[in-house]
């Protein structure tokens, strides 16, 4: 599911990250998310805690839906965007 997975594996560069996510992102899913808090360090870096419901349809056809409590550490960009530096998209859920 991402840099940080169900099972607690890790994933590091483009080419993992982009392998983690192929088949979450198979499914075309529609991902909500609520941005619960922001707590920010200076200007360029902030860690986000936000909620996460994902629903789409597995291989199967059939329905999967699941959701998560993450929290991610951002940093400002030269451009004024944001990127990822961390994600864990589970890291305040209880199922982990």
């Amino acid at each position: 599911m991402g840099p940080c997975q169900r099972d607690g594996a890790v994933v590091v560069g483009h080419a993992a990250i982009r392998d983690a996510l192929g088949h979450p992102l198979a499914m075309q899913p529609k991902i909500a998310v609520d941005v619960v808090k922001v707590v920010q360090a200076g200007e360029d870096l902030a860690m986000v805690y936000s909620d996460w419901i994902l629903a789409g349809r597995g291989t199967d056809g059939h329905s999967v839906d699941t959701s998560g409590k993450a929290i991610e550490v951002v940093r400002s960009q030269a451009d004024g965007t944001w990127r990822f530096a961390l994600d864990d998209p589970l890291a305040r859920s209880r199922d982990r």
